[in-house]
This record gives C-alpha cells, structure tokens and sequence, in this order.
C-alpha cells in the first residue's frame, strides 16, 4: 500500500475529527489528559484543546502523541489524516525491492533455525513464510485447511487440524487466546476481534492440573507418529519498523523442551534432504 492507497484507506473509515481518534487512543491505554501531556511534554490545557477541536495540531504533534500512545503504524496514517496531512508510513508487499534485505533476514532465520520449526505470521496470523520442518509437522491435515492464506491461530484451534493432536490442548490454546487478546487490546483491529471470538467459540476442554515446576514456559505438546512432541516459542519482531508490513510481522521459533523431541526434528529434517 503506497501513500495514496493509505489516505483512501482512512477515507473510508467514520470521519472523526482526530481529536476523537486521539481521545479514543488515549482511553485504549487508560491514561488521563494529564498522564498524556505530561508525556508528551505539552500542556493538558493545550492536549484538552487538541481533543475537542479548538486546537488543530502540527504533524509532529500528531505523530508525537501516537508514539506515546503507541499506535501502531497503519493508525498513525490514520491519524495523519484525520488531521489534514499525508500517511507517513507506507505498507510495500514483501516482494518489494524496498524490502529485499528484510525479506533475506526473515529467510535467514528461518533457515538458520532447522532443524526446528518456525514461521512468519502477518498482523492477523495468516502464514508468510516457514521453513521445511512447518509443513511434516501438519502432514494429515485435511487439504482444505491448507490453502492459502493459512491462518496460524485458526488451524491450532481447528478440530479436524492441530488441536486433534494437540496433548495439553486447554493450555496452549488458552494461551494462544490470551496472546491474541492483548493483541486485540493493543491495536483495536477488527479482524483481530472477529477472530478472537471465532477461535473463543470453539469447544476447549477444561484446563488440566497447573504445570509442572520443571516447566520455564507453556509448552505446545503434540502427538506425532505415536510420540508427544514438546516444544517452547519464541517471538522475533522487528525491532525499528517504519514500514506497516515489517511493523506487523511476527517471526514465531519453536525449540525443543526435550531430548525426545530433539532426537525427533534431527531426524525429519535427515529425511527431507
């Protein structure tokens, strides 16, 4: 998405003054006008003013209340124009020249991380990229839930994909659930909210006993070929995005929480040269 097609995209949204936008942001994040301006080092006085529409504010003001805010980058265009100025952030398909080097260092990782599982996940979970031991893992699962897009969180959740061979179902995806609710939380986004509560509709059985001591993190245990696999994530993001895509990728790396496990992706990954 280039600078036009942001400035369409908030052109089809309610029109709000972005004195509302900004109000509604600051609400998000529970903080008062005074813990705000104080931030942002300008006065409530003046912060009153922006949110009513008596005052109209410079882009630098704009873009320095949604960095305390911590807006993401597709709503700061957002609030750009809302206030009369154009998008600062553009949104370029992974295949850009403009993001060739981050392309090569999500493929890097992901290659480097072999022979254990990982992935690239959008800002709605929907699969990007993986490296080769991702699709031996979801060998079984109907063909019809493998065509693109992929949504990651749909097909944990999914009775007929991963949550059939799912060993400690109820925590893993509680924990998933909670993670997209903070996501949800964070950025307000929709289709984030329409997914919350599509994957909350699913029947989950009830939480087992609490985890063991020996655990350091919720585990994702699944039954593969007769063995449980175990395996504890990690999350990578990008670090100083001004770009919407890189700001709202995720690369998501498993590790083996046992010898078992690592005997077992050691072997797969034999396999497939």
């Amino acid at each position: 998405m280039n600078a036009h097609s942001a400035t369409a995209r908030a052109d089809r949204t309610p029109s709000l003054h972005v004195g509302d936008h900004l109000r509604e942001w600051r609400q998000r994040r529970h903080l008062s006008q005074l813990d705000l301006a104080g931030d942002a080092e300008i006065s409530a006085r003046h912060l009153s003013f922006v949110e009513t529409g008596r005052a109209a504010p410079s882009r630098d003001m704009v873009l320095r209340l949604a960095e305390r805010l911590d807006v993401p980058l597709r709503e700061r265009n957002v609030l750009l124009v809302a206030a009369g100025f154009a998008p600062a952030f553009p949104q370029r398909s992974l295949d850009d020249p403009a993001l060739k080097s981050a392309r090569q260092a999500v493929d890097l990782v992901l290659r480097a991380h072999e022979p254990n599982p990982a992935l690239a996940v959008d800002r709605h979970w929907n699969l990007l990229a993986a490296n080769r031991m991702v699709m031996p893992l979801l060998e079984g699962i109907p063909s019809r839930l493998l065509d693109p897009p992929i949504n990651v969180l749909r097909l944990s959740f999914h009775p007929e994909a991963l949550a059939a061979r799912t060993v400690n179902l109820a925590e893993w995806c509680g924990h998933l659930l909670e993670r997209l609710h903070r996501q949800c939380e964070t950025t307000a986004d929709p289709e984030l909210l329409k997914l919350y509560h599509e994957l909350k509709a699913y029947p989950m059985p009830a939480r087992s006993k609490p985890l063991s001591a020996d655990n350091v993190a919720i585990p994702f245990q699944m039954r593969l070929a007769g063995d449980v696999l175990s395996f504890f994530s990690t999350t990578m993001i990008f670090g100083t995005p001004v770009d919407i895509t890189l700001s709202e990728m995720a690369l998501e790396t498993f590790f083996p929480a046992d010898d078992l496990t690592a005997e077992r992706m050691r072997s797969m990954a034999a396999n497939l040269k």
